[in-house]
């Protein structure tokens, strides 16, 4: 063993060279960056009711997104998303780094969350685009729970007529429908991406939140969408409310210090360049059991955003 031990120590450092370091490309903010979103690098909403409506289901309605918090942009069903970025790096500091803006519902006899799933990346090849293929999500409050499903994935198929509703079916064994409604008669399926038959979304998945309840203002029926405690886009948590309370207009905060890999590991991110919001529910808004008589009013639970801000340099 002393033999075995004093050769190991006598090797080379060449023989245990030490890794590489990441490359890094971070962009620091100078004082003519903007505080908002710089560029939408893709838009893929899962089949709903805004799809393919102007402004708030299209691709003129991503680019709203940028410049501001004005916008107004539905992802549709469970995994439908939004890509964007910004004109420098956002730094990974103590307290909160990231602001998303929604447009959940608390008000007098109302409750409506639709809580989205954020992740974020570096641009470890320093080309601009979000490539990297290393996207790493912020575990929000939810993330640990036995019923937050982790690789969900789901299929919609395009039904290819305007009255059907959309069929979907999951790697859990369940199939479903994507409500349509008489408020929407276009298409829900969206027409810009390339396979018109069927489209798939992986992620992690939270569990449904809707509720029927007996609100004090609007009597028995009223129908809700509870929200998380922290850590997702279009959630009526507490820190949304306080921030809305104290500024006007409310958003929902991140650090990047909440980032984790696909194994559930804590990820030591410096800064990050891009951030990718997806629908973290699968839920139509009809809390009744009876698939021949369902609640088509409120269509499905689908995150909305309406921009995002750098806190750091925030004005």
């Amino acid at each position: 063993m002393l033999t075995i031990a004093a050769g190991i120590a006598a090797c080379s450092k060449n023989d245990n060279p030490a890794p590489e370091p990441a490359p890094d490309h971070f962009r620091p903010a100078t004082d003519t960056s903007s505080e908002f979103i710089s560029a939408v690098y893709a838009y893929m909403p899962a089949p709903g009711q805004f799809v393919n409506s102007s402004m708030t289901g299209d691709s003129a309605g991503a680019q709203r997104l940028i410049g501001g918090f004005s916008g107004l942009l539905s992802l549709g069903g469970f995994g439908g998303y939004v890509i964007v970025g910004f004109d420098h790096s956002i730094e990974n500091k103590s307290g909160n780094d990231l602001g998303i803006y929604g447009n959940p519902l608390v008000n007098a006899g109302q409750e409506w969350s639709e809580p989205g799933i954020v992740k974020v990346m570096q641009d470890l090849n320093g080309n601009g685009i979000p490539d990297d293929d290393a996207w790493y999500e912020l575990k929000g409050s939810e993330y640990d729970k036995p019923e937050t499903i982790k690789n969900y994935r789901i299929t919609y198929y395009n039904p290819k007529n305007l009255t059907d509703d959309i069929i979907w079916k999951d790697n859990q064994g369940q199939t479903g429908v994507v409500l349509r409604n008489m408020f929407h008669a276009q298409s829900y399926y969206p027409a810009w991406t390339p396979n018109q038959d069927s489209m798939s979304f992986e992620g992690t998945k939270l569990k449904n939140t809707l509720e029927q309840v007996n609100d004090p203002v609007y009597g028995p029926g009223l129908i809700t969408n509870k929200p998380f405690e922290k850590g997702y886009a279009d959630n009526c948590s507490p820190v949304f409310l306080q921030i809305r309370d104290e500024e006007g207009r409310g958003y929902n905060a991140f650090d990047i210090s909440a980032a984790v890999d696909k194994q559930g590991q804590p990820v030591a991110l410096p800064y990050i360049d891009f951030v990718k919001i997806y629908t973290g529910q699968n839920c139509n808004g009809d809390p009744g059991t009876d698939p021949d008589t369902p609640n088509r009013m409120l269509g499905e639970v689908s995150t909305e955003v309406s921009g995002a801000v750098d806190l750091h340099i925030r004005k």
